[in-house]
């Protein structure tokens, strides 16, 4: 039998002030207020890259969440998501000032049109060297739609069904509009390309006409590293799909084992590798050099954690305003549109009866947190890996100080135990996350390789 591989880690950020656990930017040491300094981010990825770090990995909205108490004030008031700068402005910038690090942009199918999309993600791609990878969601408040013209949110079912033209789209531009050797570059005959190697795509559906061709040569990865974050049967099937590593928030690592099984079950049905996905759990970390010191160090971030604002976010990815809602309230009782997952993690977290909004706010305040000495967390990381869980979405309460103790005091104890590689492996970052450098042939995308040159039907 194999020796168990090396935990993934990414740096799991937002280019905001307050991201995940909210009020904590008051902290002393907490810097994310300097989030529009570029030099906080080149300072941050250096630092994460001496740590040999996989990712850095920005998450990013388009809109606010839903109105709490009625109103939008809570969100701007507390700096919730608002103001938040675009991630992939920066990219380029700190691929720059690194040679290994992965770059993970978010963006969502709502925000730009595949076309255009695909040639930035391209162009970054060879400005980095092939370190960018894409998540890829569906936007899920209702303001983030009304800014692109729509009435309201669109059902979240018919959200992923957007989302597999979009992707295939993408697909068909990086991987199937030129062929390999394409780009010739020959001086002598003043022939730069092979016209009878690049290809127009012609695609026509539902939601997109996109003639092509591809404007970008191929970039080192072609389709970059592929994340999603949807945790619902829906959003599991489309990562099962598409996904290479799938950012889950499981409240336990049982509860993540049942995840990871039934994501690669039906990864088999779509005819891949159920191995060929990765999963990312996020996990915040509170460090010391002894138990007791550890949870002094809780005590004292709990200090500056805002429950109200923890619940804002919460119930503005559900769909709904919580702010109305007494705190008794079953979560059953209120039907949504919004993020499923959020629902799933709160009946895995309480599962011997039907969880209320009072269980949403004190869960989510201290979700995903491991408390302990550097031996402590490694032992929980540990069970994390055994239950399938390949990488750690690390979630920071003060940057940079959240991922540089992490760093000092856990990463040498995971060394020591075979659980954080010692140094980056060659290559692009999906050589890096699974062992090669391009999509494997079961992959959705692969499909189209040659595809349009053969002038053939591309299956469904």
């Amino acid at each position: 039998m194999s020796e168990p591989k090396p935990l993934r880690f990414a740096a799991f950020v937002m280019n905001t002030t307050s991201h995940i656990l909210h009020g904590a930017w008051r902290a002393p040491d907490a810097r994310q207020t300097d989030f529009n300094s570029l030099q906080h981010w080149i300072d941050l990825a250096k630092t994460l890259e001496e740590a040999r770090f996989d990712f850095i990995f920005f998450a990013d909205v388009v809109g606010l969440y839903d109105d709490y108490q009625g109103d939008w004030k809570k969100f701007v008031d507390t700096g919730l998501q608002i103001p938040s700068n675009d991630p992939l402005v920066l990219a380029s910038a700190l691929a720059s000032h690194t040679e290994n690090l992965g770059i993970a942009i978010t963006s969502s199918i709502l925000q730009e049109h595949p076309f255009d999309f695909a040639r930035k993600i391209s162009t970054l791609d060879h400005a980095s060297n092939g370190r960018i990878a894409w998540n890829i969601v569906t936007s899920l408040s209702q303001n983030a739609w009304r800014n692109f013209g729509y009435d309201g949110i669109t059902a979240h079912d018919d959200r992923y069904a957007w989302a597999e033209e979009y992707v295939d789209v993408v697909y068909k531009l990086w991987e199937g509009s030129w062929d390999d050797g394409a780009l010739v570059q020959d001086r002598i005959r003043g022939i730069h390309a092979d016209f009878d190697k690049v290809h127009k795509i012609h695609h026509v559906g539902d939601r997109y006409r996109v003639e092509g061709p591809h404007l970008v040569a191929p970039s080192p990865q072609r389709t970059p590293v592929l994340f999603q974050a949807g945790s619902s049967p829906t959003g599991r099937r489309f990562a099962a799909r598409n996904a290479e590593a799938q950012f889950i928030v499981s409240p336990t690592p049982q509860a993540a084992k049942g995840l990871v099984d039934d994501t690669r079950r039906l990864a088999a049905r779509a005819g891949r590798d159920p191995q060929d996905i990765q999963f990312f759990q996020g996990l915040s970390f509170v460090i010391g050099s002894t138990e007791e010191e550890a949870r002094r160090k809780a005590a004292e971030l709990d200090e500056y954690i805002d429950p109200s604002t923890i619940i804002a976010h919460s119930a503005g990815g559900l769909g709904f305003d919580l702010g109305f809602y007494d705190l008794d309230t079953p979560i059953g009782e209120i039907k949504t549109e919004g993020t499923q997952s959020t629902l799933l993690w709160l009946r895995e977290a309480v599962p011997d009866r039907e969880p209320t909004v009072r269980d949403l706010a004190e869960l989510r305040s201290r979700s995903g947190r491991v408390v302990g000495t550097p031996e402590q967390i490694a032992d929980r990381l540990a069970e994390w890996r055994d239950a399938g869980v390949g990488g750690i979405n690390v979630i920071n309460a003060t940057i940079p100080n959240s991922y540089i103790e992490f760093a000092e005091h856990v990463l040498p104890v995971l060394r020591e135990r075979g659980l954080a590689q010692h140094e980056y492996a060659p290559g692009t970052s999906r050589r890096k996350l699974t062992g090669r450098d391009t999509l494997p042939d079961t992959h959705p995308a692969a499909a189209y390789r040659g595809a349009f040159a053969e002038k053939v039907e591309v299956p469904a």
